[in-house]
């Protein structure tokens, strides 16, 4: 039976209710943080965050990730900056238009209150991140520097050249550290979580798997934060690391936490463009490369096949057969319009025959025209990590020649279900960064990832855990209650039953499969029928897949098969609810782009020019909530239930860039 959840949103004036919740929220005093253990699974930034932070309010902490080291977490890959209202650009930033921006940006589909307390808390981690070292670029006097990114008119983005991901997790990397050697964070790397363990409804524990070994133990805690990441990787090609999995949310939602708006993918439209049918992932080309390419293709089919062939190279098409198509469209914000609708341009000049990569899926990102204006150097100043790595990868200098990129599968705006204090619908469990749902709405703007993260694990887990914790007597839970013993006997079962299939088929080509099913079925555009199929095709994926996958190797060993396998088999379960959610909601709304619902030329906002035909048409009298699904079992129909979102401050509006 469905129902209407409850966000735990604080009353009062918007601006107040962050200041009001900590203020009215329940406090255990430092001696007594000393009794409570918190399992920290993840240790990119929003688990890093978390755990370092935890650590230094006395808490004891247990922090897992699978990578070898924390520094290696995926949170390194965001490389093109972080969002903060500063206004150090003086350009009319500030904390409501940071909220605002986001909003509209989410296509108003957002939880207000989050949203706001995000940007409201943004300035801080500039502050912390500055005092941990963290090597901002700065102008000429010393000041920060701001870039711009799309979806916003002013520069709020901090950053460090290209490659401001890896040095905030190198912040966050080192003040986890400082707490590992104080003995404040037990850190347990080369470790996956493979089951969440509740006692009497509350999440109390974790059964993981050491990745060397083999060995299957579990671990007990009076609260469990989730930090890991998103689901990217159902799609096979995406820009994540190939490691990037759903198995701790989708292990998670399986003992009943609800799975909040799967359908949210996002597309990120500068992405280099696929060559082959041998690839394992694709590589994302920074967002902030738009504030000085200039992105086109030509404006005929015949010259666009020139360039496609090497007939002509792509520096003699005159101005005049060049379609700048994000200018042309929306020239308000031009090459940095948001990420949902620059994916929608490129595909679909692609799709009119004008695309320029040999697949014909590909578009020009150009510098000759900044290069001319700022000089080769103050480019290279800015964005030289990011040309040598696209130099390497495409084989062409983007110094001399324009990039090529085209959309690629990137974020995931879905996740677990939250409330305002960050716990799911299942008590003790928490939930940060990518891995919940709460702040993007159907689609991110660019530089609020590493925002979200580090503010869910530096500021609000810190504060909000505590309202959860209050309630429970510490230490009350140990690995010897029976619901552990049966979670480890679960895990080992599943381990045995993939190694003991030995098929005909590896599990690569069953992920490959099932990654082509929803890139064509509920990638960039979904349409019912298309979702129909997938909805017919994946049960018989995952049946073939338990008849006829071969995992090579032990399962007491080091056996990076047996991961694979099992995170696959999470995929091809998660993905049936992704699809039933795209087919739920009978609207289009940022990423969730569904083909019988755009504006057209009969509609009066396209007749008065404030829309282009195509644009994304949502249905606010019916489809403004967010959708929480709850797991009945494999190949059973989950039940839907509904958070109603209110909007006391903004009010949704029909959203153009124009």
């Amino acid at each position: 039976m469905s129902s209407i959840l409850d966000s735990k949103t604080p009353s009062g004036p918007l601006d107040q209710k962050w200041s009001k919740h900590k203020q009215d929220s329940k406090l255990i005093n430092p001696a007594n943080k000393r009794k409570y253990t918190i399992i920290v699974v993840g240790s990119g930034l929003a688990g890093g965050a978390a755990a370092a932070t935890l650590s230094e309010l006395g808490y004891k902490v247990k922090c897992f990730c699978y990578q070898d080291s924390a520094r290696r977490a995926h949170s390194i890959a965001a490389q093109g900056g972080i969002n903060a209202a500063k206004n150090y650009q003086n350009d009319g930033d500030s904390v409501y238009r940071l909220f605002y921006d986001t909003i509209k940006g989410g296509d108003f589909r957002s939880r207000e209150s989050n949203v706001y307390r995000l940007a409201e808390v943004s300035n801080n981690i500039i502050d912390q991140c500055v005092a941990q070292g963290v090597p901002f670029a700065r102008e000429y006097g010393g000041l920060l520097d701001n870039r711009s990114f799309g979806g916003a008119q002013v520069k709020r983005t901090f950053y460090a050249a290209g490659q401001t991901g890896q040095q905030l997790l190198i912040g966050c990397y080192q003040a986890l550290n400082k707490e590992i050697a104080s003995g404040g964070v037990e850190m347990y790397p080369r470790t996956e979580m493979l089951d969440l363990v509740t006692v009497d409804g509350h999440a109390k524990g974790i059964v993981v798997r050491d990745m060397v070994t083999g060995e299957i133990s579990s671990h007990a805690g009076d609260t469990v934060l989730l930090a890991t990441g998103g689901y990217g990787n159902v799609f096979f090609l995406s820009t994540n690391a190939m490691g990037c999995n759903v198995t701790a949310a989708w292990r998670a939602a399986k003992k009943g936490a609800f799975f909040a708006n799967p359908c949210y993918t996002q597309i990120h439209p500068t992405c280099i463009p696929v060559s082959g049918d041998y690839q394992s992932k694709l590589t994302l080309m920074s967002e902030s490369l738009r504030n000085d390419g200039r992105i086109w293709v030509p404006k005929s089919q015949e010259t666009a096949e020139k360039v496609r062939t090497g007939q002509l190279n792509p520096n003699d098409v005159p101005d005049d057969e060049r379609d700048y198509y994000l200018e042309r469209k929306y020239p308000s914000f031009g090459n940095l319009s948001p990420r949902d609708i620059s994916s929608r341009s490129a595909k679909e000049v692609c799709d009119e025959g004008r695309g320029v990569a040999p697949t014909g899926l590909g578009v020009f990102l150009d510098f000759r025209d900044s290069i001319k204006r700022l000089g080769e150097d103050k480019i290279r100043a800015s964005y030289g990590n990011l040309f040598t790595m696209y130099e390497k990868i495409a084989g062409t200098n983007p110094y001399k020649l324009p990039m090529q990129i085209y959309p690629a599968v990137h974020y995931t705006m879905g996740g677990l279900w939250v409330d305002y204090n960050l716990m799911s619908n299942l008590p003790g469990l928490h939930v940060l960064g990518e891995a919940n749902f709460s702040d993007h709405g159907a689609n991110r703007l660019g530089a609020s990832a590493l925002m979200q993260g580090l503010a869910d694990g530096y500021f609000v887990i810190p504060s909000t855990v505590a309202v959860y914790l209050a309630t429970q007597k510490p230490g009350a839970v140990t690995t010897d209650h029976p619901e552990f013993k049966k979670a480890v006997e679960d895990v080992s079962e599943r381990s045995r039953k993939l190694l003991s299939i030995q098929g005909k088929r590896s599990v690569d080509s069953f992920h490959r499969e099932l990654g082509l099913t929803m890139w064509d079925k509920c990638g960039m555009a979904r349409n019912r029928d298309g979702l129909n199929e997938a909805l017919e095709k994946i049960p018989q994926i995952r049946e073939e897949f338990w008849e006829n996958v071969r995992v090579t190797g032990q399962g007491d060993a080091l056996n990076m098969e047996l991961e694979k396998a099992g995170r696959v088999a999470d995929f091809l379960e998660f993905a049936e609810m992704m699809c039933l959610d795209a087919r739920e909601r009978e609207e289009s709304c940022g990423g969730h782009f569904r083909e019988e619902h755009q504006y057209t030329d009969a509609d009066p906002e396209v007749q008065s020019g404030y829309l282009s035909p195509g644009e994304a048409k949502r249905h606010d009298d019916q489809y403004c909530h967010v959708s929480a699904w709850e797991f009945k079992g494999v190949g059973e129909t989950p039940v839907l239930h509904k958070e109603e979102l209110e909007w006391e401050t903004v009010h949704p509006s029909v959203r153009s860039y124009k």
